[in-house]
């Protein structure tokens, strides 16, 4: 297979490196197509594969365009993009808030899957939600998947609105981690711990949680209760929690950034 990727940021460079990994794509079949010169120079070092500064013919040789670049700069490219694309090529696009009927419309193509990765995928561990345009057979839909299961995991949505939460849940998701971690150690460094101590007690734990979470044969709600017993520390803090609705100002926080995905894929 050959794969051309436009935009070699850092989701289109997990995206190459995890093809490479798990030898999908030849690093002379892989196309990374970066404008930025600075980039550019790098990637050619680094000798991941066939490096250019500009949409060309020479993506007409491929058979999946990944497009990787930011939602605003879509529309510099399409021009490019629209006459150089062929009709049996798969464009594979993981811009967030671009919508298929879009993508298909700006590059005359119909051959189109979206997809919204994680920031993981960079580890080899994130999850991808995925959808297609009904004109995609099953053949190709099951070599992208494919592809995209080198980055970690995936699941295939039929209804391409379902992206939007997909976006805000897992898309967004490391973020809300990342800020429930850093509150964690800020309580550490509060109550007399250096930055490094409390990091290490808060990352330790979550890893650890983590792995419970996986491995455990119970629910959540049990596992949290293994923890909290009846008038100890746990549930002091459990309380705290639910006197300050956490749980609720998540949700909240989750939907509103669903809701902003969808304004962003009908802007």
């Amino acid at each position: 297979m050959k794969i051309a990727i436009v935009g070699c940021g850092n989701m289109g460079m997990a995206f190459a490196k995890s093809f490479l990994q798990y030898d999908l794509v030849k690093k002379d079949d892989l196309l990374l197509i970066e404008k930025s010169a600075d980039r550019s120079e790098a990637l050619k070092a680094e000798k991941t594969g066939v490096v250019v500064d500009t949409i060309s013919a020479r993506i007409s040789d491929s058979d999946l365009i990944i497009l990787s670049v930011k939602p605003q700069d879509f529309s510099s490219l399409q021009e490019a993009l629209r006459e150089t694309i062929q009709p049996q090529q798969v464009v594979l696009s993981i811009m967030a808030g671009i919508p298929i009927a879009t993508i298909q419309e700006k590059l005359n193509h119909r051959l189109v899957i979206r997809a919204m990765p994680n920031t993981p995928a960079m580890l080899g561990m994130g999850i991808t939600g995925f959808t297609a345009a009904k004109e995609v057979d099953l053949n190709n839909l099951r070599k992208v998947e494919n592809l995209i299961n080198a980055t970690g995991r995936s699941i295939f949505l039929e209804d391409e609105t379902m992206l939007d939460a997909v976006t805000a849940l897992s898309g967004s998701g490391p973020a809300y981690f990342y800020y429930l971690v850093k509150a964690m150690v800020e309580a550490g460094k509060q109550m007399g711990f250096d930055d490094s101590v409390a990091s290490l007690l808060v990352k330790q734990t979550m890893l650890g949680a983590f792995h419970l979470i996986n491995n455990a044969d119970k629910s959540l709600d049990d596992l949290i209760k293994a923890v909290a017993s009846k008038g100890g520390t746990t549930e002091a803090a459990l309380k705290r929690f639910e006197e300050g609705e956490l749980a609720d100002t998540l949700i909240a926080g989750i939907k509103a950034a669903q809701t902003r995905a969808t304004e962003l894929s009908k802007s």
